[in-house]
């Protein structure tokens, strides 16, 4: 193959991928799971649940024994004591120590028990963190996909109130240049279809905002080319106003994890209270030791009769020293509090106002929990009953559109009047779909404090 043709060939395939990577269309499950794999809070609350695993395991290990070693060895030149005579000679004189030390704590208070059972709870308050955090984020971006779906659904009412208008323009025409109508109405028509370009263009821009809107939940670089999918998983569903406030509540307390995370931290202070009091008590630990010693210097070999140096002696052998040498000890030590300035009492009153306020924070959480259902529950029976009135405006404004194009075009109505009631058709079609998706986000607001997920899992 030609070499030119070959990297033309090569060059539209990367193309013709890259485009359709950028047109994909995306799904409301599509984008929940994307901003919560790339979500930087979320990551960053992942982090925090390691960290809370990174503190159980230091937790743990405080039920294990502390072992260290320890050696030295040190050369001391110049005046010595000689290890054989004990005169003071000038020789180098070298020293080796070594040691090893095991403690385990015995008793201290059941602290480090209830360290560990604090620890366990921490990470429970972590994941249940996390969930929380990951529920507002799939709450937002279904909040920003509704108004992608509304803005697109919008913009669609205003170019067919465009198509249709423009239609009425060529009829009016044919009527003005017959002379059944006025000149006059051919140029209210114009100036309506000026208005209807002003809407679509208003409508393009609403549409623009509200992909930018979602791009920047998602995270994503670009958002020229994005776009949703205009499927029907988004219903009328009325099954959740079936319940009653009292029965969502009741399990709302069951699945919010806001209680959840409330009821955890209280159970954390409670654990922070016994673990201050528990140094109250005397702590009891273990312990053994074991440590031995070397020391050597060359010695110098002299003849009897006249005090020549004929040789040198080596002190004992390493080994041998360090065999001889070696000691142990082992025992338990005592250690009981009699006074450390209040301090141990201050971290208990502190600990017990810091277990108070959860308490209270768990008394708050439950009636905001309370009130919030409460008020789902309202907003969304609310919004139902708009969308529903909405729907009759609509439906009206549609009779009286069809009733105004008849006398119009029969002459009895004039433009100006036929455009004033395109205008209020118009903007009842997008009162519609606007109180349409109104509802929709308030039932999936009600549905989670239901435990319904706004995508399955």
């Amino acid at each position: 193959m030609n070499p030119k043709k070959y990297f033309s060939l090569l060059l539209f395939v990367i193309i013709s991928f890259y485009s359709n990577a950028q047109s994909r269309q995306w799904s409301l499950e599509d984008c929940v799971k994307y901003a919560l794999d790339h979500n930087i809070s979320i990551r960053q609350s992942e982090l925090d649940t390691q960290s809370a695993g990174i503190d159980k395991n230091d937790a743990f290990g405080r039920f294990l024994p502390t072992v260290s070693a320890n050696a030295s060895h040190s050369w001391n030149i110049g005046l010595n004591q000689d290890i054989t005579t004990g005169l003071l000679k000038n020789q180098t004189t070298q020293f080796t120590s070594a040691g090893a030390s095991v403690g385990i704590d015995i008793y201290k208070g059941l602290q480090n028990l209830n360290t560990l059972r604090k620890a366990n709870l921490s990470i429970v308050a972590a994941k249940y963190q996390l969930q929380k955090m990951k529920e507002d984020i799939a709450l937002n971006v279904a909040n920003a996909y509704l108004q992608v779906l509304f803005n697109k659904e919008n913009l669609k009412v205003q170019n067919n109130q465009l198509t249709i208008d423009t239609k009425q323009l060529n009829r009016t025409q044919e009527l003005v240049n017959a002379g059944t109508l006025p000149k006059g109405d051919l140029l209210d028509v114009k100036a309506t279809i000026a208005a209807d370009n002003q809407k679509v263009i208003n409508a393009e821009n609403a549409l623009l905002i509200a992909k930018l809107s979602l791009t920047q939940l998602l995270q994503l670089d670009s958002f020229e080319n994005f776009d949703v999918t205009e499927s029907n998983e988004f219903e009328m569903n009325q099954a959740i106003l079936s319940q009653t406030p009292t029965a969502i509540y009741d399990k709302a307390k069951q699945e919010r994890v806001e209680l959840k995370i409330a009821q955890t931290n209280l159970e954390i202070a409670q654990k922070n209270v016994i673990i201050a009091k528990g140094a109250y008590q005397p702590t009891l630990r273990g312990f053994y030791n074991f440590n031995s010693r070397v020391s050597y210097a060359d010695i110098a070999l002299r003849d009897s009769n006249t005090g020549a140096i004929i040789g040198t002696q080596s002190a004992p052998k390493f080994m041998d020293q360090f065999s001889d040498n070696k000691g142990q000890s082992f025992g338990a030590q005592l250690s009981i509090p009699i006074f450390n300035g209040f301090s141990v009492r201050n971290n208990v009153e502190r600990n017990k106002v810091s277990f108070e306020k959860s308490k209270i924070a768990l008394e708050k959480q439950e009636l905001d929990l309370q009130r919030n259902v409460y008020t789902a529950f309202t907003d969304a029976k609310g919004a139902l009953k708009a969308y529903e009135s909405a729907v009759q405006a609509l439906d009206a404004r549609s009779e009286s559109y069809n009733y105004s194009k008849e006398k119009f075009e029969v002459g009895l109505m004039n433009s100006f009047d036929l455009s004033q009631s395109q205008t209020l058709l118009s903007a009842a079609q997008s009162e519609v779909l606007r109180t349409k998706y109104d509802y929709i986000f308030k039932t999936k607001i009600l549905e989670l404090y239901f435990g319904i997920p706004i995508i399955k899992n």
